[in-house]
């Protein structure tokens, strides 16, 4: 029998950014014991991000402050992007206020967690987790089941003890298999390098759709005037050659080859999940972030949903805490609430991701062409919002533009609202 005094509170499995969160707001809810374990061997490392994160992602990490005053993490900030479609005809669109921030992934990660650490929260460094099963601890209403994690930790396997477990640990989730949880709908592959390149104006994201990334999208972000961030990500279902090819492809592509210039300071790969889980928790389990596949459909962002997600979660375990409660009816209740927060967007977003890859190169130009009117670009500028595409799409289709939006897009888009 396993001793109470054995037992943390709360386990989080992973120490992004979403961990971290679901650490600090954990704690802030009141949760006692409350330890992270990461697999690498320093927070933030390796990078397996664009790093461009959303003005809400900052806000519901709990980091607008830290904007606002002196955070090093944030290297530039964007108001609108520069789409172009195969035809190579730019469609602009400019928003009014900052839309994201790109940042240092390594000292955002780092940042978060050592706001969660100075909260009390304890991190477990260079530690992989490599079983879960229960145990069980008696108290004065009997017996109880925990959630026994075994880990490789200094060359030794350990048994964590928690009450409760929370998985965060990113896309491909051991611990949710572990849970015998089912995997989110599609892994697209991303890729990206870091390097010299004249930007013409580090207010704008650069965008590409069509045959330059099958099954997504390829992009350049302003890191500085002097530097930027080039990838895709692309559906492993529909390419005939290795992301990397495409890559290299991009590279010659008109718009970046004049600006690129020999030499890249950095090389990151990563999955990007697209469809939640069909179900993010057990008993004593919630799944989370990127593990639960709670990135955006349409952009593949995953910080804002993932940290949405983290604070329910936290919630959701200081409640069952508190009711000596960890029973999977418990853990529904997580579910249920990042579904009535998120449900709609990512129900929106899947639909409007699979249409778009339906796409051939020609029907991608007639969309564009169509949307490159005065008119609908302002629309774009007042209603464009990354985390929810919903907003706009409802105002396109009660917009004087209706018709013309119903021409173009047929009847899909009467199946959003």
């Amino acid at each position: 029998m396993i001793s109470e005094t054995e037992i943390y509170d709360l386990i989080i499995v992973g120490g992004g950014p979403t961990g971290s969160t679901a650490a600090r707001y954990a704690k802030l809810y009141g949760i006692d014991r409350v330890l992270v374990i990461e697999e690498n061997a320093s927070i933030g490392t390796p990078v397996q991000c664009a790093g461009l994160l959303s003005a809400a992602a900052i806000r519901e990490t709990g980091m607008e402050e830290e904007i606002k005053t002196s955070a090093a993490f944030v290297l530039n900030s964007v108001k609108g992007a520069k789409v172009y479609p195969p035809s190579g005809k730019q469609l602009k669109i400019v928003g009014k206020e900052t839309k994201a921030y790109v940042v240092s992934r390594k000292m955002f990660d780092r940042r978060l967690a050592e706001i969660a650490a100075n909260a009390g929260a304890k991190y477990l460094l260079k530690a992989q987790v490599v079983g879960l099963t229960d145990g069980v601890f008696a108290d004065d209403s009997g017996d109880v089941k925990v959630k026994a994690l075994e880990v490789i930790h200094s060359g030794e396997i350990q048994t964590y003890y928690a009450k409760i477990v929370i998985a965060a640990d990113g896309v491909r989730s051991r611990t949710a298999s572990f849970a015998g949880l089912a995997p989110c709908e599609k892994i697209l592959s991303g890729i990206q390098i870091e390097a010299n390149y004249r930007s013409e104006d580090t207010d704008f994201v650069e965008m590409f759709v069509g045959r330059e990334a099958p099954g997504f999208f390829a992009w350049s972000i302003p890191v500085s005037e002097n530097i930027s961030r080039i990838g895709l990500a692309v559906d492993p279902k529909l390419i005939e050659k290795p992301a990397y090819d495409y890559l290299i492809h991009l590279l010659t592509n008109p718009v970046i080859s004049e600006k690129i210039k020999t030499g890249q300071t950095d090389f990151v790969v990563g999955g990007i999940p697209i469809g939640p889980m069909k179900k993010t928790y057990a008993n004593g389990l919630m799944v989370t972030g990127d593990a639960a596949g709670q990135c955006k459909p349409v952009s593949g962002g995953g910080i804002y949903t993932g940290a949405v997600a983290a604070k329910i979660a936290a919630k959701v375990a200081a409640e069952a805490i508190a009711e000596n409660d960890f029973s999977e009816k418990k853990m529904a209740e997580y579910e249920k609430r990042w579904k009535k927060e998120l449900g709609r967007e990512f129900e929106i977003g899947m639909r409007v991701h699979n249409y778009r890859m339906k796409l051939t190169d020609e029907e991608m130009n007639k969309i564009f062409n169509e949307m490159n009117d005065p008119e609908i670009l302002n629309l774009i500028t007042e209603y464009g919002d990354m985390d929810h595409p919903s907003v706009l799409i409802q105002k396109l289709m009660l917009s004087k533009h209706s018709l013309k939006m119903a021409k173009l897009f047929g009847t899909f888009l009467k199946t959003l609202l």
